[in-house]
């Protein structure tokens, strides 16, 4: 039996932003937003990337996308050099990514109609004659599930909801294999988020998309996601099959994040570990694990060296699908979670 391909390969990649400081401006430090990051996706499949406000999931898909440099580290696409592509090639890649971001409000241009902006990537790559685009704008207007008549309207016309639409629409315009969803329904409300998530799911199969689609909410990557990486502080600190994860978590600070989901019936009690201490600067990161002093189950080994991600619970034969924990403690914090 033949195993596919991943569609995306990301091997220890880095983003560091400088900090400068002093009378001539000299580099004296760096936030490390993304340290060291590993992971695929296959084809078809969704990725969701979860972690707290500044842990990096953000940077980490704008520098998938080339929006943003890497500071080390390589990113395969199809088996292509994504992260030191230039020019011709990168654009030609880049035909095959697009991204869904945050804000639907900020991210369509106010001086555009909406035929502009959905049509504008089939004028930047040369795809077809205007006729030809504007046909193929309103087929993606229908397939999102709005009226060919909107392409004379400008964003400010319209709901949250349908500029997230909009935005769908664009980046699906070139026929992309990967789309990168940026928390694109974390600005909706909820009746709408609904919406917004039943659409992508229904591309995703009518297309054969795949998704890194990026979150703090943690039953929303739940419902929409194969496999699950946690982030902390610009690390993967757990990652594996969503069922897995989410049924038997093996770090302390993903049953910190599932611990604080809400529950809807009141009658329900769990169990919760309150997290300890400040989240450190990503600045100046502590040696070992970044998340030790947060950690309830820390010992001194936590704060020795980083941990690496290794295989934890029983062997699979599918090592995408593999679930992994970076925790020196996993065995022991395992075997007490089931006892």
């Amino acid at each position: 039996m033949t195993t596919a391909a991943p569609l995306l390969e990301v091997d220890d990649l880095h983003k560091h932003y400088p900090v400068r400081g002093g009378v001539f401006g000299r580099t004296v430090g760096a936030v490390r937003a993304v340290a060291g990051v590993s992971f695929s996706v296959m084809p078809g499949q969704t990725l969701g990337l979860v972690g707290e406000s500044g842990c990096g999931k953000s940077t980490l898909g704008r520098t998938l996308m080339r929006l943003e440099e890497p500071t080390a580290g390589t990113v395969r696409f199809d088996g292509r050099d994504l992260a030191h592509a230039r020019g011709a090639e990168l654009q030609r890649l880049r035909r095959e990514i697009q991204m869904v971001f945050q804000d639907p409000y900020a991210s369509l241009n106010p001086r555009m109609t909406v035929g502009e902006i959905v049509r504008e990537p089939l004028v930047v790559h040369r795809i077809g004659n205007k006729a030809e685009q504007l046909d193929r704008v309103a087929a993606l207007l229908q397939t999102v599930g709005l009226a060919p008549e909107v392409m004379a309207r400008y964003p400010n016309e319209f709901s949250g909801g349908q500029r997230q639409r909009i935005g769908v629409a664009r980046a699906l315009a070139l026929d992309p294999r990967l789309v990168i969803a940026d928390e694109p329904v974390s600005a909706l409300d909820v009746s709408v988020q609904s919406q917004v998530l039943n659409l992508m799911v229904r591309l995703q199969r009518e297309r054969g998309l795949a998704y890194v689609f990026i979150s703090h909410d943690l039953s929303v990557v739940r419902h929409v996601s194969d496999v699950v990486a946690i982030m902390y502080l610009g690390r993967l600190v757990e990652i594996g099959p969503a069922d897995r994860l989410f049924d038997a978590p093996a770090h302390p600070y993903t049953r910190a994040l599932l611990q604080a989901v809400p529950v809807a019936d009141p009658r329900r009690r769990r169990e919760r570990v309150p997290l300890q201490g400040e989240t450190p600067s990503p600045m100046a990161l502590p040696p070992g694990c970044a998340f030790a002093g947060r950690c309830a189950h820390a010992a001194e080994v936590c704060r020795q060296a980083v941990p690496a991600l290794e295989p934890v619970g029983a062997p699979q034969a599918d090592s995408v699908r593999l679930h992994r924990v970076a925790c020196v403690r996993r065995d022991e914090i395992g075997a007490t979670a089931d006892a």
